[in-house]
């Protein structure tokens, strides 16, 4: 009885977007594509109809070779590659906080969201009017809730332009502009002074690094003596075993879905940060209990897949949505899949924290 009401629902979804689509955009408007629409806001992104196509078409042409290196440790040099997989993404735009946060019970998602981010606030003690730097700050999500609860100044680093843009029209409407400074930039190579920020973290940002050891030197050198620095790592964990053929499937799935160059061990953070010059002042992986799984906003039922996929098809169609959404809901419903399964094994987390200290 159940599946034949998520049959049903599947089937009046269809209709109702389709009619109500067609009537609106084609009666009313004319076809998106005739009329010269130049963006699309899905959940607040605006990227070019055009632009998603090539953006995905670039991305999945990368060699799988490049996934490989990152896995095999050897040297990066196609991260300039990156970026164009970050816009395409943008078309699902997951509110303005693009990461993963423990489960809470009680808590909505964006509640949880919210507390993980603010966590920092505390982790690095911040004070108002403090400089602190966001080193991969994405659409600003993360950099808006902080900077709301400590009243600390922000400056966030992305390489991608397109996010810079998104961050600052965020910050403005949030009436938070005063408070949080974007800039398009490296955070292997940024444009600050060395001892220039009274702190400093990254969630879920580092990730993307091809050497961990060159972005965490990078925020050391920038740090005040005495700043904290915070992070939330994605890494496999003690129970990944490289030997295994489904655990190995699984992170390189992980890897390729969301353009990392390869996961690295738990193990490996401590011993990078270190090796820079930082003191550990905690480690902890937030999502093991007493949380509760992270994964599970990521599980989607067939029919509820098959729902989504015939709602951006027809939408696709209709000229509405960008050309490639199609092919790009295809590919995060796998990613997500992949997601799901490492995190029920238990041997991914992307919520690895460590809190690090420039000694005085």
């Amino acid at each position: 009885m159940e599946f034949f009401k998520e049959l049903l629902t599947l089937f009046c979804t269809a209709v109702v977007v389709f009619g109500g689509g067609f009537y609106y955009f084609t009666c009313l408007f004319g076809p998106a594509e005739q009329k010269g629409k130049t963006a699309v806001q899905l959940s607040g992104g605006s990227l070019d109809k055009e632009k998603v196509k090539e953006g995905y078409e670039q991305y999945w042409s990368l060699d799988w070779s490049f996934f490989q290196r990152g896995v095999n440790g050897n040297d990066l040099n196609a991260s300039d590659k990156v970026p164009a997989f970050v816009d395409t993404s943008d078309i699902y735009e997951w509110g303005q906080s693009f990461h993963f946060s423990p489960s809470i019970p009680g808590k909505s998602h964006r509640d949880a969201t919210r507390m993980h981010e603010e966590m920092v606030v505390d982790l690095l003690d911040l004070k108002p009017e403090a400089r602190i730097l966001d080193a991969g700050c994405g659409v600003g999500g993360p950099m808006r809730a902080i900077a709301a609860h400590s009243a600390a100044n922000i400056v966030g680093i992305t390489i991608n332009e397109y996010q810079v843009e998104r961050a600052r029209a965020h910050n403005k409407t949030s009436g938070l502009d005063s408070l949080c400074e974007v800039v398009c930039g490296n955070f292997l190579k940024m444009p600050f002074d060395d001892n220039s920020f009274d702190g400093a973290y990254s969630i879920e940002a580092t990730c993307h690094a091809p050497k961990l050891e060159e972005v965490y030197r990078e925020i050391y050198r920038v740090l005040k003596p005495g700043s904290r620095y915070v992070s939330y790592e994605w890494v496999t964990t003690e129970l990944y075993d490289s030997e295994d053929p489904e655990h190995v499937e699984i992170i390189r799935g992980i890897e390729r879905g969301d353009a990392l160059p390869g996961l690295r061990s738990y193990k490996d953070i401590t011993e990078i940060a270190t090796k820079v010059g930082f003191e550990v002042v905690k480690e902890k992986d937030l999502a093991k209990p007493p949380a509760e799984p992270w994964w599970t906003r990521l599980k989607m039922g067939r029919i509820a897949y098959w729902r989504n996929h015939i709602v951006v098809t027809i939408l696709s169609w209709l000229g509405i949505a960008p050309k490639g959404v199609v092919d790009v809901h295809d590919m995060l419903y796998v990613t997500a899949d992949y997601l799901a399964k490492g995190g029920d094994a238990g041997i991914f987390t992307p919520m690895h924290m460590i809190l690090c200290r420039k000694p005085e």
